[in-house]
């Protein structure tokens, strides 16, 4: 198996643009989590990407306008890749 290591070349405007694209899917996953815990907490359910999305755009998008100024499925796909993990981690502790 051959791995390449390959070193990106940024101007400060697309360093920029992908920091604010990790902040985004960082802030998306990290609601998530714990949107999850509570309500798993309280209900032992968790809720689906979906689900998660729909109340993420109701309650986040209005308070920060920055979150949508990008691509628009970063935080839906952060819930996604959220959403797998979350099934893996109950899988190892049933």
């Amino acid at each position: 198996m051959k791995s390449f290591k390959t070193k990106l070349k940024l101007n400060n405007k697309q360093k920029t643009i992908l920091a604010k694209h990790a902040g985004v899917a960082r802030h998306a996953y990290n609601w998530g989590l714990a949107t999850c815990i509570k309500e798993y907490e309280e209900t032992k359910k968790r809720p689906s990407a979906i689900t998660l999305h729909k109340r993420l755009v109701a309650e986040v998008k209005s308070i920060n306008p920055w979150y949508y100024e990008k691509y628009k499925c970063l935080p839906q796909n952060a819930l996604k890749d959220f959403e797998t993990a979350f099934k893996h981690f109950l899988t190892i502790q049933n």
